[in-house]
């Protein structure tokens, strides 16, 4: 037993003075499997991080909200996320301090609204309209909800009052749900991929993408940074019948983030975070990205729009939200009218309501042999004149 023991004391040493020999080891927070993240930009920072002696793997995830928890809890751990969803998470923590991004805007995710209805052609029609659309967005723990409920926030007169907003399975699920119905839009964040097969359903089953860009949107910040950036997406390549379909719309930095150093009580695993930090911090962007062709394309076809190109689509944003105003307004008078028509049938409701209710007191009062008089003894009580059974 005691040489066992010993050899398994042995082992857990060689072990640990393995691991001291390679420096620092984590998990980098992804998203879902299959994911972006988690296949594509996650293996080749953990490829640069273990040339300089630090071990990290992949982890998946739910999402931002996610990676952000999990770092809260480790702070050794690294996590991506949305730029939105981080700032927005970081305002509203107890402790914001406790997170430091160390990476930004190497590359950036776009919103996405897709729908069958040709009459959506801006924001402002999507806001004006929210009230008879059907949203069908990702599950609930994913970034793309979570940037949803920013822009409800933005806009809280318009997509705010969303009535319908229903979470599916998965952004393809979100898809098929949404271009199945008339007035589904489905709405998800992603990476401008043409050759994915996200963006290859949406061609499938005929989406039409609304413009995600409005001048609230855009001016958004977050702790003094800004949050949304208008560009210009490719989302079909050209082939010999047709050219490359391009959409315009708002896109967000991808953020790279880990614990604060202050946040680690070991000095000396204090100071092996403060070099992981510097060490990702000097990497170029171009060692960050995938070598494949695929991502390059996307990042040379993803440009940000100019500001004259950005200012007509917020111009046609605005226009639409005033077009639809007058719908609204008229909306909100016939409910109005409804209720003021409605009235005196409750008036003679509640009229008959308490004429009935006193016919059957009173008969009540009547079966059980009493009279209805105010101050007579309910029928569970023997009335005062009743002869009282005598004991046996």
């Amino acid at each position: 037993m005691i040489a066992k023991q010993l050899i398994t004391a042995a082992v857990f040493a060689s072990a640990l003075a393995v691991a001291a020999a390679q420096g620092l080891a984590g998990r980098i927070n992804t998203d879902e499997e299959g994911g972006t993240y988690n296949d594509r930009f996650c293996p080749i920072l953990a490829d640069q991080l273990s040339r300089s002696d630090f071990t990290y793997s992949c982890e998946p995830s739910s999402g931002t909200a996610e990676n952000i928890r999990r770092v809260m809890t480790d702070p050794s751990e690294l996590g991506y996320g949305q730029l939105d969803v981080f700032a927005s998470k970081l305002a509203n923590a107890d402790d914001a301090g406790a997170l430091v991004p160390v990476r930004t805007d190497d590359v950036r995710q776009c919103l996405f609204a897709v729908t069958k209805r040709r009459d959506l052609q801006s924001f402002g029609d999507l806001s004006g309209r929210s009230t008879e659309l059907n949203f069908h967005l990702p599950p609930q723990q994913s970034g793309s909800a979570d940037t949803f409920a920013i822009l409800q926030q933005i806009d809280p007169t318009g997509l705010g009052k969303a009535s319908i907003v229903k979470h599916e399975a998965s952004p393809d699920d979100a898809i098929r749900s949404a271009l199945s119905e008339e007035n589904g839009v489905a709405f998800f964040v992603d990476f401008p991929d043409p050759d994915a097969p996200r963006f290859a359903l949406v061609r499938e089953l005929g989406g039409h993408y609304v413009p995600i860009i409005d001048r609230e949107i855009l001016r958004q910040q977050i702790g003094g940074q800004k949050i949304y950036f208008a560009q210009e997406t490719q989302v079909a390549n050209a082939d010999w019948l047709t050219t490359a379909r391009k959409v315009d719309t708002a896109c967000t930095p991808v953020v790279l983030f880990t614990g604060a150093p202050e946040k680690i009580a070991d000095p000396e695993a204090r100071k092996d975070h403060e070099d992981l930090i510097a060490t990702i911090k000097a990497l170029r962007t171009e060692a960050l990205l995938p070598d494949e062709s695929t991502i390059a394309r996307v990042i040379a076809r993803t440009k940000e729009l100019s500001a004259t190109s950005a200012e007509r689509l917020m111009q046609a944003s605005e226009k639409a939200r005033e077009q639809a105003r007058p719908y609204i307004d008229r909306a909100k008078e016939a409910t109005e009218k409804a209720v003021e028509a409605a009235k005196p049938a409750l008036e003679k409701a509640k009229e008959y309501g308490i004429r009935f209710y006193e016919k059957a007191r009173e008969g009540l009062k009547e079966l059980m042999g009493t009279k209805p008089e105010d101050g007579q003894p309910s029928g569970d009580e023997p009335a005062p004149d009743a002869p009282q059974e005598q004991p046996r």
